[in-house]
């Protein structure tokens, strides 16, 4: 080790700066004595951290929606045969999807009760008074992604107004995930079918960030998918991955194209956005029987237009969010690389619902509506199933009006809340294009739902606008666009009108299921995504050599005759650079003192490249990175010990493995972004 003492004068000091001489949020580094020992270098050891590989009999994959989920699965034997699960009780008119809502009742014990249409039809048949007690939870998804400090305590509002964790919530629905599918898996194999054998994978947006990653991994975790010590046995998916993996096997008859170019299928672009897609749809639900799809070992037909290095992008547009992915097809593999760092927001058809809800708040007024979803929250949830069903009936094109059905305590509790009848409050409300009819229904006009859809949707339209700005992005082939939303033919017109000119805008049949089956395939192959692209810039504080005129005085630290720089940020990746799957950024951390025997280090992250101090405007601690050193020193602990830590940011997750390097011993780590 007497060789790495002079490293060069940006290496660190041997020992970490005294707690007392400064303070700054890199002081956590005088407590815990973390000094880089050697520059930094990334190296491309594509091998050097994969583990022997476990084998499994299958994979299953949860698309975990914020509307609706399902799951999926293949037996690693045929992976040619994507399963999609058997078809769930209850069910919606003018709804036909293999997916269930994504609700979830709790009894007033705060016991399981029920998940799905299961739970929305008991929750709707309890008595109001009894409702109240009952827990019932829906779209609750969306609180990961929209919770900035989201922590494994997070709580989330159930129907009644109660709290409850977040954490509870999402184990108890993977967990009955889990319980169907294995479920399901033992009656096809006559015997019963382990946990063990299963590999499962979770959809996540790709714009999620670390902690909702590691959340869900948690809640995997609590549900008994897998477990820490096993953790290879679960993957996070990235939704858009997902279906851009799946997209690449499409073949002719299962797809849609929207663009003017050329007519597929034999439907010409005028027929599609209307009559082809309801024609595909016909299609699709008389094969409904067959839960089998067969996936090309092959790349798909669409693939033998691309050339290599075609990109194309993938609009994921469900129900919470939109996600956007640009990739680039590598042959003769088929391998696939990100082009331009996820982006996106919560433009999902949610967007629609709340535009619904403000409508009614109009009408009726903010107060009865807030107290309405209190006091009759079932009778509220069926409200809400009713615009669902005529949400999906709007078009373009439609001339006639769509009819909602008010519940009749609606219009009960707003007669002793008013002390004036509803078909009053819309006389006296200035919205026109609402009318109330004769058989206790909404009217709407058709404009008057479309304006429910245009907020959400020039959201999308501006986001791909910049999207399209984006030199990676400007010669793009194809537009793939999926998820439960892609279904609205508003979305489908207006994203045609839109980018119909710059590339072919195509839609696979069965687009709510894109994700489910991409999700299985990348389960089977989850070295199919070769390069991703870091979405922040990460790393650590450290201490370097103090150079006068280069460093800022305040930043000076004098210990033992040696001029230091604090808070200097070490850089380990950077914002939308490219990072390939399997490549390590290789740091090493020395204790302040032998006998130390737990290190923590914070992690940094900021959305800028450019950062010089850990102190600079939005860099931000993210998480910990805590190195145990206990067991790996021999009988003789060396004056130095070398912690070499490795860490991996081309996966869905951030992952890191370090080794003491005097003994060999691999040293446990933990990088946490949830609690640190």
């Amino acid at each position: 080790m007497a060789d790495k003492e002079a490293v060069g004068s940006d290496a660190g000091p041997r020992e970490a700066a005294p707690t007392s001489a400064y303070s700054s949020p890199a002081r956590s580094l005088g407590d815990t004595g973390i000094t880089p020992l050697s520059p930094s270098h990334i190296a491309n050891d594509a091998d050097a951290n994969v583990s022997a590989e476990q084998t499994f009999l299958v994979v299953v994959a949860i698309d975990f929606g914020t509307t609706s989920s399902g799951y999926a699965y293949s037996f690693t034997k045929e992976p040619e045969c994507i399963h999609v699960m058997r078809r769930w009780e209850g069910g919606d008119p003018g709804v036909s999807n293999q997916k269930t809502p994504t609700t979830i009742l709790l009894t007033p014990e705060r016991k399981f009760h029920s998940f799905g249409y299961a739970a929305r039809d008991f929750y709707h048949d309890l008595d109001p008074n009894e409702a109240k007690q009952w827990l019932y939870l829906e779209k609750f998804k969306m609180k990961l992604h929209t919770t900035g400090d989201l922590t494994l305590d997070t709580d989330l509002t159930a129907a009644n107004g109660k709290k409850i964790k977040a954490l509870e919530i999402f184990a108890y629905a993977l967990q009955y995930f889990k319980e169907q599918a294995l479920k399901e898996l033992s009656d096809q194999a006559g015997s019963e079918f382990e946990n063990s054998d299963v590999r499962w994978v979770i959809t996540v947006p790709a714009i999620w960030k670390q902690p909702a990653k590691q959340f869900m991994r948690q809640a995997a975790y609590q549900a008994g998918l897998a477990s820490p010590e096993n953790s290879e046995q679960l993957i996070i998916a990235l939704e858009p991955e997902a279906a851009s993996i799946y997209c690449r096997k499409l073949r002719l008859p299962q797809m849609i194209e929207l663009s003017s170019r050329a007519a597929v299928n034999g439907y010409s672009s005028r027929d599609t956005v209307g009559a082809g897609f309801a024609q595909a749809k016909e299609h699709i639900r008389r094969n409904r029987q067959s839960r089998t799809f067969l996936v090309e070992n092959v790349i798909g037909e669409i693939w033998s237009e691309l050339e290599e290095g075609d990109k194309y992008v993938v609009v994921d547009s469900g129900g919470g969010t939109v996600d956007l992915t640009v990739h680039q097809i590598r042959l003769p593999e088929g391998h696939l690389k990100e082009l331009y760092k996820a982006t996106g927001g919560p433009y999902g058809s949610l967007g629609v619902d709340y535009e619904f809800e403000k409508l009614l708040c109009k009408i009726f007024g903010e107060d009865f509506i807030e107290q309405f979803k209190i006091k009759r929250p079932a009778a509220w949830v069926d409200l809400m199933i009713a615009f669902e069903s005529r949400k999906r009936a709007a078009a373009p094109d439609r001339t006639n009006p769509l009819n909602i059905t008010l519940p009749f305590s609606f219009i009960d509790y707003y007669k002793k809340f008013r002390g004036h009848s509803v078909e009053h409050a819309l006389r006296k409300s200035n919205v026109d294009f609402v009318k109330w009819s004769s058989q206790g229904m909404l009217r709407m006009s058709p404009d008057a739902m479309n304006a429910l859809f245009k907020p959400t949707i020039d959201s999308i339209i501006e986001h791909l606008r910049d999207l399209f700005q984006k030199p990676e992005v400007s010669t793009v082939k194809f537009l793939f666009l999926v998820g439960g939303f892609a279904e609205a033919p508003l979305l489908q017109q207006a994203i045609q009108a839109a980018f119909g000119d710059k590339c072919r805008i195509i839609i696979p049949q069965d687009v709510g299921l894109t994700i489910l089956k991409g999700a299985v395939l990348f389960g089977l192959d989850p070295a199919v995504i070769k390069v991703r692209r870091s979405p922040l810039t990460y790393g650590v504080g450290v201490l370097n050599r103090y150079v006068e005129g280069k460093h800022p005085p305040e930043k000076l630290l004098v210990k033992d005759g040696t001029r230091w720089c604090t808070d200097v940020f070490d850089k380990f990746i950077s914002a939308d650079q490219s990072v390939a799957l399997g490549e390590l950024v290789k740091r090493s951390y020395t204790p302040a003192k032998p006998s130390q025997l737990v290190i923590v280090i914070n992690v940094y992250s900021s959305e800028h490249d450019s950062v010089s101090f850990i102190t600079d405007p939005g860099v931000k601690k993210c998480g910990t990175l805590r190195l145990d050193l206990t067991g790996t020193s021999g009988t003789a602990v060396p004056a130095r010990r070398e912690i070499q830590t490795l860490m991996q940011f081309g996966d869905t997750e951030i992952k890191a493995t370090a080794i003491d390097v005097a003994t060999s011993k691999s040293v446990k780590v933990g990088i946490d972004f949830l609690n640190y």
